[in-house]
Order: C-alpha cells, then sequence, then structure tokens
C-alpha cells in the first residue's frame, strides 16, 4: 500500500524529490511505531487513536511543530489516497488537527549588505570564481529556488527576452525576467566554461568544474561564506529568495505578480513576505510620526 501510495505521487502528483524522501520516510516511521507500539506493520489498518499516540509520541520527543505538522499532512494524504482506492472505508484523519505553530517571519538580507555582496567585489576570472558570484545574482535577481537553478539548462536562458526557464515544483515550468547585467555576467561565465570545463551531454549551466551537475551541499557552503559578513541571522540560498521577495514588496511591487515571479501556487504562501514589509513601515512610523 505504501509503496503504490509513494508510486502516485511520484508520478501522478509530481511532487518534488524531497517531498518523496520524506513523506517515505514519515511512513516508514510510522509503521515502525505501530509495530513496536501496536504489533501491527500495516499503516493502512491504524485507527484514530493509534495515529494520535503517535503524534503525541512525537510532541514528547520535543519534535518542532512544523515537522509533526509535515508528518501530519502526509498522513492525511496517504489516507485520501487508500479512501479513493477503497482499500478503506473510513478515513482515521479526520479528527486530527494540525499543532499550533510560532509564526517567524522570513529572514533577508539588508539592502546595503546585498550592494556589498554584489557591487563592491569584482570576481577573479576563473571558471569556479564567476561561477559562484553568478549563482549568487541568479538567487538575489530571480528569487528561484536552490532545486530550480541546479537543474538549469544552457537552452533555458533568452538573451533577447532577458527571461529564463525554470522547472519548478511538481515539474510546472515558469519565466523569469532577470536584469540585463545578469546576462552579461551569463554570457561572461558560459564563454570560460566552454574553455575550461568537459562539456557534459546533461546540459546544465552550472557545473563542477570536472562538468558533472552542482549538488546542494556545494551551493549551500558556498552561499553561507559569501553571507558571513551579512547582518542575516540565517545564511542559506533561500535567505536570497525570500531577500528577492521582500526588496520587490518594499519596492511597491504588486503581490500576485510576485506570487507567479515566486511559482507559488497560493497567495498565501507570498502573503508572509508582506510581514517584513509592514514591520520596515511600522519602523519608519516610530521613528518620523509625531505622535509615535
Amino acid at each position: 500500500m505504501v509503496g503504490s501510495f509513494i508510486k502516485y505521487i511520484q508520478f501522478e502528483k509530481r511532487y518534488s524529490p524531497k517531498t518523496v524522501i520524506s513523506y517515505q520516510s514519515d511512513l516508514d516511521q510510522f509503521s515502525q511505531f505501530l509495530l513496536k507500539t501496536y504489533d501491527e506493520p500495516q499503516p493502512e489498518v491504524a485507527t484514530f487513536p493509534m495515529i494520535r499516540s503517535w503524534i503525541v509520541s512525537l510532541v514528547e520527543q520535543q519534535l518542532d511543530p512544523s515537522s509533526v505538522n509535515r508528518k501530519i499532512a502526509c498522513l492525511r494524504s496517504f489516507y485520501k489516497y487508500l479512501l479513493r482506492q477503497e482499500m478503506i472505508s473510513k478515513n482515521p484523519m479526520v479528527k486530527v488537527s494540525v499543532l499550533k505553530t510560532q509564526k517567524r517571519l522570513p529572514h533577508f538580507v539588508k539592502e546595503t549588505d546585498v550592494v556589498n555582496l554584489l557591487d563592491t567585489t569584482v570576481p577573479e576570472n576563473t571558471h569556479v570564481a564567476i561561477r559562484d558570484r553568478l549563482i549568487l545574482e541568479f538567487f538575489y535577481g530571480t528569487g528561484m529556488r536552490l532545486s530550480e537553478l541546479i537543474g538549469l539548462k544552457d537552452t533555458g536562458i533568452n538573451f533577447r527576452d532577458s527571461t529564463v526557464k525554470v522547472l519548478g515544483k511538481r515539474n510546472k515550468e515558469r519565466i523569469i525576467p532577470f536584469p540585463e547585467s545578469l546576462g552579461e555576467l551569463i554570457s561572461q561565465y558560459k564563454t570560460i566554461r566552454d574553455k575550461e570545463v568537459v562539456k557534459k551531454e546533461h546540459g546544465n549551466l552550472f557545473v563542477t568544474d570536472q562538468g558533472n551537475a552542482l549538488y546542494p551541499m556545494l551551493i549551500q557552503r558556498m552561499i553561507k561564506k559569501s553571507l558571513k559578513n551579512s547582518s542575516v541571522e540565517k545564511k542559506s540560498p533561500h535567505v536570497l529568495r525570500h531577500t528577492y521577495a521582500t526588496h520587490l514588496l518594499n519596492k511597491g511591487a504588486e503581490i500576485n505578480a510576485v506570487k507567479d515571479l515566486l511559482g507559488h501556487t497560493s497567495l498565501a504562501a507570498t502573503q508572509v513576505y508582506t510581514h517584513n514589509s509592514i514591520e520596515k513601515l511600522k519602523k519608519v512610523f516610530d521613528q518620523a510620526h509625531p505622535k509615535a
């Protein structure tokens, strides 16, 4: 049952590889809990009390509420699937509620820090140095996700329109415009890459010195090192995506346009960035208003 569900979300629902791995892991953990606690290895026969006791055990282990909620989301999808396939007659998740989580505002880099990062240093004329600078410019100039950047193809760059085609979550394509300066850096990078690196068939824009596709850890390490002098607490590729969205909204961009640029399916996911803008407005009010 679990195997057929995983194939369903992977090939029919087209969930991201990361989500598929997470859901597989969650269901494996749940199955182990059922076997250990109830001597029942099959999650499809679990009842509401069994599920509730697993959630309680996760809370007692002091697991982050957002992680518990993801596991709840996994079970909801799993039992909805079983119900549609008529493998069960009643959904045991009906009474299960998500945990309350503390609302966290996205971290973002200050505009002055971005200027210092991108405009005051000139990279060396080597493949790795130009590549790493281009990756920084891409994250801040397009707001794309890490997985989207890794999957970028040479053929996805349109120099005439200054746009890039990305393959987002659930294999949804979208077109993102980029600044003219980014186009110049892409050309510079491709010239030095094609001269220094052996070309391989995958067609990826960004490659290692050996011509292989990049991997997440390499980029994460590079971003962390690049942001070491910034005031932002969290240093990751996603922070630059948050920064892109926050700066657009601060400059008056329409929220629905930002939603489309980020590849969000719901406006609620984009609205979290407006909180940062509101915080900025409050700060201006407190500093400037005579009655503040």
